[in-house]
């Protein structure tokens, strides 16, 4: 089994108004594999809010479709790209209603106000057409999910498609920073909000591409390797 690690994002045209936000917010370009300066936020030194996003920067601004898999034996990045092209035939372009900040099992996340069952529907169809290219999870990558934590829907999930929060779990969402405590998420989210309302304002968003990411190795930085753009 190859040590990379594929999935399927919604990512923002990269130099569009909400990707500025979000891949600046976060500090990385994810399609150049590079650093970007982050906003100067008062309640925070820049090592503070450069480590408070230091998870959700390894991934890239994103919202899940199909969470990070490996490819089973057989399976190589060219079919699973061709796949994703296949699939994008079949999927149009959604809108996303507003994206409001808010705080989401500990973390700051961006989501759809009110949730948007179109999209919803999108996301579950990524995740069922190309789960027969997805290797199985070996036993350490199920520990690692500490499964007996999780209610049994969300343990049937990940048994079913490696990762629990799809189809009746999934919520559609961008996340901003890692778990965090509760005054600093208030912080957080109104620093975010006020930037989201002008964007939602002057450019409503919405789902209107899929995105292949690659993690190269575990623990490397996620690397937009392959879009397709909806009609819609």
């Amino acid at each position: 089994m190859s040590a990379a690690r594929y999935a399927l994002y919604y990512a923002p045209a990269v130099d569009s108004p909400w990707w500025r936000f979000g891949a600046g917010w976060l500090g990385w370009d994810e399609r150049r594999g590079q650093a970007l300066p982050q906003p100067n936020l008062p309640e925070f030194p820049p090592d503070e809010f450069h480590a408070l996003t230091a998870e959700p920067r390894r991934y890239g601004f994103h919202a899940t479709l199909k969470a990070p898999f490996h490819l089973r034996d057989g399976v190589d990045e060219a079919l699973l790209r061709s796949r994703v092209t296949s699939l994008a035939g079949e999927l149009r372009a959604l809108p996303l209603g507003e994206l409001q900040a808010g705080v989401l099992d500990g973390f700051v996340a961006l989501q759809a106000q009110p949730r948007q069952p179109a999209v919803e529907a999108l996301a579950a169809k990524c995740v069922l057409v190309l789960d027969d290219l997805r290797a199985p999870l070996t036993e350490a990558e199920i520990l690692r999910r500490q499964p007996e934590r999780l209610e049994p829907q969300a343990r049937v999930l990940l048994q079913r498609f490696g990762y629990p929060w799809v189809l009746g779990l999934f919520r559609f969402h961008l996340t901003l920073s890692g778990r965090v405590d509760v005054v600093t998420a208030d912080l957080l989210v109104e620093r975010a909000r006020r930037a989201v309302q002008a964007l939602n304002a002057q450019h409503p968003p919405r789902l209107d591409r899929v995105c292949l990411f690659r993690e190269d190795h575990p623990g490397a930085p996620f690397l937009r390797v392959h879009e397709e753009v909806l009609q819609g």
